[in-house]
């Protein structure tokens, strides 16, 4: 940055900014063409962003390239996950959110990147899986709100429906997910990690 001042050898890095509620001020989009571009995080009860090494072990599960992918991140938040997809090419993203302030948050940053695959719906996440065409969607993001597991089982019922055959569902979880609970709803798991309170699961169609 112009005119700004070099660190000494000693000088230690600078901790992220935290908002009031302990979460990141900000976090920064990690991959593609929007990389280590900021994204604000608001301090609203149970956004909790996808953490960086999260994000990035998706994305390298997924491929770097998402060329021609249509995309639904169902429960928004910070935009983190589906901004991910376009900044790496996603055709098209619908960030579905809620909060009527996070998302004109989420329409701000989309005009700022310049991101005209991107569409923000201020709405419920469940509805929008719902309407989608059968087998339209490459990949649906599902990430509630930290604690509320009662949104998880409609959202996958319905995600399961939306994607395409070769489709991928990314669930975010406190607890992890086996094989014998995804059965039922049509879903298998494809990659699983743990990282710190965070399960992350890459679903596809059961055999």
């Amino acid at each position: 940055m112009s005119g700004a001042r070099k660190a000494t050898p000693s000088a230690k890095p600078r901790p992220p900014a935290r908002a009031p509620g302990g979460v990141p001020g900000e976090i920064r989009i990690i991959g593609g063409q929007w990389k280590r571009s900021r994204l604000p995080v608001a301090d609203r009860p149970g956004l909790r962003p996808t953490p960086d090494r999260v994000r990035e072990t998706l994305f390298n599960w997924l491929g770097q390239d998402l060329s021609g992918w249509h995309c639904l991140d169902a429960f928004a938040g910070t935009g983190a996950l589906g901004l991910e997809a376009a900044s790496r090419g996603a055709a098209s993203v619908l960030l579905v959110e809620h909060d009527a302030a996070l998302a004109a948050q989420l329409r701000r940053a989309a005009e700022r990147l310049g991101a005209t695959t991107v569409r923000v719906q201020r709405g419920d996440g469940l509805a929008a899986l719902g309407s989608c065409v059968p087998g339209s969607l490459h990949l649906a993001l599902i990430d509630p709100p930290f604690g509320q597991a009662e949104f998880f089982e409609p959202a996958l019922r319905a995600a399961v429906r939306a994607i395409a055959p070769d489709g991928f569902v990314y669930l975010e979880a406190p607890a992890a997910w086996s094989d014998e609970a995804l059965a039922p709803l049509g879903l298998q798991v494809h990659r699983h990690l743990k990282a710190g309170a965070v399960h992350a699961h890459l679903l596809r169609r059961g055999a």
